[in-house]
C-alpha cells in the first residue's frame, strides 16, 4: 500500500470509515493525510456502498437501462442515472490509448443497426411469425440424422 499524495510506503491502518465499517483507512506517515481504499479511484468520495456500485456496473454489463438498474438496487433514477455517468467517465478515462503498428488496412463497412422502416427485411430474415418453419426445417435436419439409408 502507498500513500496516493506522496508515494510512500510507510502508512500505518488508521481505523475504519464511520458510515461503512468494512471501509479500512489508512494514515501516511510521511504527509500525514489520511486515505482509504478507494482514494484515487472512481468511486472516491460517493456515499453509496462498493456492493452498491459493483452490480450497477454488473448491470450495465448485462445491457440494462438506467431505469431497470435503479428498480433492481432500489435506487432513484437520478442517482443510477449519475452512477452509470460517473462509471463511463472512469472506464474511459483509464482506457489505454490506441496505437495502431506496421501495416494498417481499413475497408468500407456499412452495418445496418436495424430495420426501422423496412418490415420486408425482417420478415425475410424470419422474423416474427417464422417460428414455426423454424421448427420444421429443425425437425427435418433431425430426421436426415437419425433416419438409416435404405438397403434396397
Amino acid at each position: 500500500m502507498r500513500c496516493p499524495g506522496c508515494g510512500s510506503d510507510a502508512v500505518i491502518r488508521d481505523g475504519c470509515d464511520d458510515t461503512q465499517s468494512y471501509r479500512q483507512r489508512y494514515r501516511c506517515k510521511a504527509c500525514a493525510s489520511r486515505f482509504d481504499d478507494l482514494t484515487g479511484t472512481v468511486l472516491a468520495g460517493r456515499h453509496q456502498p462498493l456492493r452498491v456500485w459493483v452490480l450497477c456496473l454488473y448491470f450495465m454489463g448485462l445491457n440494462l437501462s438506467n431505469r431497470q438498474i435503479a428498480g433492481e438496487l432500489g435506487l432513484c433514477g437520478s442517482d443510477v442515472q449519475a452512477m452509470t455517468e460517473l462509471l463511463r467517465r472512469g472506464l474511459v478515462a483509464k482506457a489505454p490509448e490506441v496505437e495502431l503498428a506496421g501495416e494498417v488496412e481499413i475497408d468500407e463497412v456499412y452495418v445496418v443497426a436495424g430495420h426501422k422502416g423496412q418490415p420486408a427485411a425482417v420478415a425475410k430474415r424470419g422474423g416474427s411469425g417464422a417460428d414455426a418453419g423454424w421448427k420444421a426445417r429443425r425437425g427435418a435436419a433431425r430426421r436426415r440424422r437419425t433416419s438409416r439409408p435404405s438397403s434396397a
